[in-house]
């Protein structure tokens, strides 16, 4: 029985008993904004403390074990020969303990040994980015940055799917996969980006028409897919608009485009994965295996790529990310709560959308269900 990942600050255990539940009652939506729920719910109740469980790397195995399993001979004569400073890796002389990684180079007496080593899994994370924050590694102002709160990697680094400036908030996925990552912003796909938005003003009929049918911006053409208003309080008015691209503040500028500036910007859905209701800014949650076997299949790649031989296999392994041939499903037509409207001249198909729900129904029903068994947990 595997242990389960350790829970940290912003992040609720996994439970893989829990039951799914319909994604559109877990997702924010414009009215949330209107109503103040949204607001609301982003209190300042301390997160319930949990207990650390260390899971096994098992995508960073130790050497002596791996080359054990490759028949070169036990464990006690691995760490020997090890200790003897027989083996390196990378061209490096190895210790006893260390761990090695997918692409790592082993020899022995100098010969290259094959070795299997299974790639580390796809992970995505759904992060709940406020503002102020930055999408970057290294900010020259020094001013915080999205990563400085996600989990650790054992390798590799967390990549960004898009970005949002400094004072959106919303939501903001990640993953340690840079071909996934890529796929999910490549234009050929089409995902839709959702935001809700408060301008200063009433947009007319006039100007709509020229924000859904196409504005000429310093870069190049620009439009929203759907936009329709949510009502508001004063001198602000509160609207959802769609858009399937990412230039940089492209939303911003096309309300300034129609003498509109907009005081504040919320992302609630990248293509079909949403910003779950009750993740507070700063926090993130972990899509479930399922939802990134999803995820990846939806852009054409394949969330568990078979190990491979390093180096020099002649096996049949194939190497990490590589896409499966699968594209989009063209007759799936996008159709979430809130309504959906089309592109002028058809619809638009919604390749992330499931016969099961939109992605990750499944990680906001266990962490919903891990959230109540805390609770009770901490009561007691």
């Amino acid at each position: 029985m595997q242990p389960k990942e350790p829970a940290r600050e912003g992040r609720l255990p996994e439970d893989t008993d829990a039951q799914s539940i319909e994604l559109n009652e877990s997702a924010v939506d414009l009215q949330d904004v209107l109503s103040g729920d949204f607001d609301a719910s982003q209190g300042d109740e301390s997160p319930v403390a949990y207990k650390r469980v260390l899971p096994p790397q098992q995508d960073m195995p130790k050497l002596h074990k791996v080359l054990a399993q490759a028949g070169v001979g036990s464990r006690l004569d691995m760490e020997r020969l090890i200790l003897e400073g027989r083996v390196s890796v990378n061209n490096e002389p190895a210790h006893v303990g260390q761990r090695i990684k997918f692409g790592d180079t082993v020899r022995v007496n100098g010969k290259p040994i094959r070795v299997t080593i299974a790639p580390p899994p796809m992970r995505v994370l759904a992060y709940h980015k406020p503002v102020g924050e930055v999408v970057t590694h290294d900010d020259p102002q020094n001013r915080p940055t999205v990563f400085r709160k996600l989990p650790r990697l054992h390798q590799g680094k967390w990549q960004s799917v898009g970005r949002l400036d400094l004072n959106t908030e919303g939501l903001l996925l990640f993953s340690n996969s840079g071909q996934l990552a890529n796929q999910l912003m490549h234009p050929r796909f089409g995902l839709e980006r959702e935001y809700a938005v408060r301008v200063l003003g009433t947009v007319t009929d006039e100007s709509k028409q020229r924000l859904t049918s196409g504005i000429e911006l310093e870069d190049g053409p620009a439009q929203f897919l759907t936009l329709s208003e949510g009502g508001g309080e004063g001198a602000n008015t509160w609207y959802k608009v769609t858009i399937a691209e990412g230039r940089n503040r492209e939303v911003r500028r096309l309300f300034e485009a129609v003498g509109h500036a907009v005081s504040r910007l919320i992302r609630i859905r990248y293509g079909s994965v949403v910003l779950p209701r009750g993740l507070r800014r700063g926090t993130w949650v972990e899509l479930s295996p399922r939802d990134v076997g999803q995820l990846a299949a939806a852009v054409g790649l394949d969330a568990n790529p078979e190990p491979v031989r390093r180096p020099g296999s002649k096996g049949p392994g194939r190497a990490p990310g590589r896409p499966t041939g699968r594209s989009p499903n063209a007759s799936q037509r996008r159709g979430p709560a809130g309504g959906a409207s089309a592109r002028s001249g058809g619809g638009q198909p919604d390749p992330m959308r499931t016969s099961l729900g939109y992605i990750g129904a499944d990680t906001i029903a266990q962490q919903r269900k891990a959230q109540q068994q805390a609770k009770k947990r901490f009561k007691r």
